[in-house]
């Protein structure tokens, strides 16, 4: 959703090496899969910039983003935070993941079975794609990724998932009156602290048994 395919670009490659260092500084392997997070929003942004050069249409770099941004991201996120997750935390976190796990499924099948476009809408790409109940893929969708991070016992990544809400907020109405994005910037801001959080597990979690 940046203004034209070379911020897209920049941006993506930017938050791609911020995904880089955040794999390199986990601490434990279960921390790797949130931790790869950036690496999924760089690439996701590097795609995008696919969209913006083919003038949007529905190919392969529209579709490719679809698959990332709607049936992958609702799956990811949840299953990354209950694996960093401290062991209080988990039995909370069923919820979230189950939600994401039926979310992305209905968003797959949606991808599989229905055409997605992508039009050029002032400063920003527009993706169509035929969703049914979308206010309840929508909630869905949000409790999943948003939910997951709030309810994942960890205070950063609780603040983490404020920041996302907040954000995502503001994104969708930049969008709606087609101003500039601020996507590329909040991407980079969730990745800076994903880098934090990769590096310096949360006290508030306490010690594992074991460790």
């Amino acid at each position: 959703m940046c203004w034209s395919a070379t911020a897209d670009l920049v941006a993506g490659g930017a938050v791609t090496a911020i995904g880089v260092a955040c794999v390199a500084r986990a601490r434990r392997a279960r921390d790797l899969p949130l931790a790869a997070l950036p690496l999924l929003l760089g690439a996701h942004q590097i795609i995008e910039s696919a969209v913006w050069r083919a003038d949007g249409g529905s190919g392969p770099a529209t579709l490719a983003w679809a698959v990332m941004a709607l049936p992958l991201l609702p799956l990811w996120v949840p299953l990354g935070v209950l694996c960093a997750a401290p062991e209080r935390a988990r039995r909370r976190l069923a919820v979230p993941v189950v939600v994401g796990l039926v979310t992305s499924a209905v968003l797959a099948y949606c991808l599989a079975t229905r055409p997605v476009t992508a039009h050029v809408r002032g400063h920003t790409l527009g993706y169509a794609v035929d969703l049914p109940h979308s206010r309840l893929l929508i909630a869905g969708y949000l409790v999943a990724t948003i939910g997951s991070l709030l309810l994942s016992g960890d205070r950063r990544l609780a603040w983490l998932g404020g920041l996302v809400a907040g954000g995502a907020a503001v994104c969708a109405a930049l969008w709606r009156y087609e101003f500039i994005s601020t996507w590329c910037a909040f991407a980079a801001v969730c990745s800076v602290v994903l880098l934090a959080w990769s590096g310096r597990p949360d006290v508030s979690a306490g010690r594992e048994p074991g460790r």
